[in-house]
């Protein structure tokens, strides 16, 4: 039996320090056909970080042309850095079968969902409890201290917003999280609704 279906656009969100990029590399390693989007950034890249592989980086100039363009799905400002992601290569992906990891903010998200109503699915990330979260937001070394303070005020707000996702995660044991965030993909490939042709 042959079945093509529509490609899925997981869009993985949490607040600063949940962990949700951990569990996307994690799920990408265990999962088939399953792609990372590449995002572009204002900001500089941070130590080990790799153009083409973590992000795009580009000067704000570029990024705002993108934007008069109409060339990203979703872009917001995020502590003083633009981030964005391009809309070409999710409707390929969509029109091709091929499904896309999504590692964004909550407010891209909204504006992804938006945009792909019927191909989107969001996925909020918990952290175990919001003293873990400080604890990780205050030992992970990549962010100078006022970012530290603005990442932990904006947490809470964040954590209220979960109610606009499909399906949750708790990043508690990585392990557990991995198998949870793998199923809920796993499930979503098998909806009826994203077939769009099935040969006997």
């Amino acid at each position: 039996m042959k079945i093509k279906r529509k490609g899925i656009l997981f869009v993985i969100s949490a607040p600063s320090g949940a962990g949700k990029t951990t569990l996307c590399r994690e799920a990408m390693k265990r999962l088939d056909n399953l792609e990372f989007s590449i995002s572009y950034t204002t900001r500089p890249p941070r130590p080990g970080e790799e153009e083409g592989r973590d992000y795009h980086f580009v000067d704000e100039e570029t990024f705002l042309k993108m934007v008069e363009r109409g060339d990203l799905a979703e872009w917001a400002r995020v502590y003083n850095h633009l981030y964005g992601t391009p809309k070409a290569p999710l409707i390929k992906a969509i029109e091709e079968g091929r499904d896309i990891l999504l590692d964004i903010d909550i407010q891209g998200a909204s504006q992804i969902k938006a945009v792909f109503p019927d191909d989107a699915v969001p996925i909020f990330v918990f952290p175990p409890s919001m003293d873990v979260l400080k604890e990780r937001l205050s030992t992970r070394g990549t962010d100078p201290p006022q970012v530290i303070r603005e990442r932990w005020a904006k947490a809470e707000e964040e954590m209220a917003m979960y109610p606009l996702f499909r399906y949750f995660v708790v990043n508690d044991e990585l392990e557990e999280a991995v198998e949870d965030l793998t199923a809920i993909i796993k499930a979503e490939r098998h909806r009826v609704n994203r077939l769009r042709e099935t040969q006997w």
